[in-house]
């Protein structure tokens, strides 16, 4: 009987062995799973603010590129501006003179007529 409780406190040691090795197992699969998981979500943090950089930097680049185009785009409205100011008193010379020309071809006429008594 000695030995029947020896065996059957063996089988109990060995059975609590198996129990607390599985418990183990378990516990090793479960830390495992959540480092798992944390890893990923560590990755999906990582990559969310690495997008977000991304995005920071494409925004200040297009913006400075806007810039740059509003700055050329007022640039060369300036120049066609005073090319046209430059233009306009260009044919307001030219017309001050064709009138000047025509008042004084017109007073001739008219200086003619009145001296043929025409007028």
């Amino acid at each position: 009987m000695e030995e029947e409780i020896k065996t059957d406190d063996a089988l109990n040691a060995l059975q609590r062995i198996r129990e607390a090795e599985e418990k183990a197992r378990k516990n090793v699969q479960d830390a495992r799973e959540k480092k798992a998981a944390k890893i990923i979500e560590d990755a999906e943090d990582e990559a969310k603010k690495i997008k977000e950089r991304q995005l920071d930097q494409a925004r200040k680049k297009a913006e400075e590129r806007k810039r740059a185009i509003v700055h050329r785009a007022a640039k060369q409205a300036e120049e066609i501006r005073k090319k046209a100011e430059e233009e306009v008193a260009s044919l307001k010379k030219k017309a001050e003179k064709a009138m000047a020309g025509a008042v004084n071809q017109v007073s001739e006429k008219i200086k003619k007529l009145i001296e043929k008594g025409e007028l």
